[in-house]
């Protein structure tokens, strides 16, 4: 028969064997509780480093996006699209980019770079999380401003903001804010790029004839021989002025203001001053199919592609001519002559559509390439 003083030993042992159990399983769950606690807040972080990753990436997406629209300016309807927001990369994702372009204005030899800000993030409750910003500068390489058939003379007087091909031999006596592709390159002036070699250019002539943009576009034909202090344009849609070659030669006497194109079947001379052509949106400003003849004490602002099948001659001694180019001047058979002339490259106002030999529309512009000269994280 157990006796009560061991009847209580027992029971003594039980509780304290309870209490060891309950102990071991509060620690356990505290153990439990941590462990979990710490792969909650590594979960966390497993997601927000993955949705940082994902804003990265999609901020670089951000920068091909607008390296792209950079290329090809026909589809945009300008060339620095400051405040673009809301781009998505998927339709109907949370995922978002916006985009904020502009060119690098600081000087003349820096008009081919764009600065490019992109900040991406996810949109969840009206609330932009998982931020990401990065900043590119674009530099469009090769873009060329002139471009010329055969040999070549820079003189003094002529100041070219962007790169030069050259079908032949290039004298360069003046400053050329570019990279030069000739056969060879001579003479006492200065280059702020390099000297390349021809075939290192991808990009071909423009596809600029007559019978493409006057077939393709309204025509307003030019009949008098000679036009002074008359405006054509602005018009919707764009229209082609035309001067057939039955008519023969045309000159701009002074005054002429042209918004579109301008298409002389013949050669061109320029007698005044104050004549303008403002290119059309993804039209060339001007298609010579004979000489571009400037003469002495005149001038000729074009605001974008400028072809000349024949070539540009500057009458001897014209020190007084003042022609700007912003956009660019492609001659088959070359400068010839004197006075101040300012080329400036501008990707978005030679931009135009050319047709192919079975008449489909294809882009064209005088960028053949771009990189990026430095790309930075904010």
């Amino acid at each position: 028969m157990i006796s009560m003083s061991a009847k209580k030993h027992k029971t003594n042992r039980q509780g304290a064997a309870l209490l060891v159990v309950l102990f071991i399983v509060m620690v356990i769950t505290i153990l439990s509780l941590g462990f979990l606690s710490r792969s909650d807040v590594e979960l966390a972080c497993g997601q927000n480093m993955l949705l940082r990753t994902q804003m990265d990436y999609l901020a670089e997406s951000g920068l091909e996006h607008a390296r792209g629209l950079i290329l090809n300016p026909q589809d945009v309807s300008s060339e620095c699209f400051t405040g673009a927001t809301g781009q998505q990369l998927v339709a109907g994702s949370d995922d978002y980019y916006d985009l904020e372009v502009v060119r690098d204005d600081s000087e003349p030899a820096n008009r081919c770079n764009y600065i490019i800000d992109c900040n991406s993030y996810r949109l969840r409750n009206g609330e932009k999380i998982g931020r990401s910003s990065i900043r590119g500068e674009l530099r469009l390489d090769p873009c060329i401003a002139l471009w010329t058939g055969n040999d070549t003379t820079v003189w003094g007087g002529v100041i070219i903001n962007g790169d030069v091909y050259c079908n032949g031999i290039l004298i360069n006596n003046n400053i050329i804010n570019g990279d030069v592709f000739a056969n060879d390159l001579s003479g006492s002036g200065s280059i702020a790029g390099q000297q390349r070699a021809i075939g290192d250019l991808s990009l071909g002539w423009p596809r600029v004839t007559v019978d493409d943009f006057t077939s393709n576009y309204p025509i307003e034909t030019i009949d008098a021989n000679s036009l002074s202090g008359k405006e054509f344009g602005p018009y919707d849609p764009v229209r082609v002025c035309y001067r057939n070659y039955h008519n023969g030669d045309l000159e701009l006497a002074g005054g002429v203001q042209i918004e579109g194109m301008l298409v002389v079947d013949a050669n061109l001379t320029i007698s005044g001053n104050g004549n303008v052509i403002t290119a059309g949106k993804n039209l060339p400003a001007l298609l010579v199919s004979g000489n571009l003849i400037i003469e002495d004490g005149c001038g000729l602002d074009v605001y974008g592609l400028a072809v000349v099948e024949g070539q540009t001659q500057i009458s001897s001694g014209a020190a007084g001519v003042n022609i700007i180019v912003i956009g660019g001047l492609f001659v088959k058979n070359g400068i010839v002559g004197d006075g101040n002339i300012t080329i400036t490259a501008a990707p978005a106002k030679t931009a135009i559509v050319v047709w192919s030999e079975v008449g489909v529309a294809e882009k064209w512009g005088q960028a053949a390439g771009a990189f990026f000269r430095n790309i930075e994280r904010k």
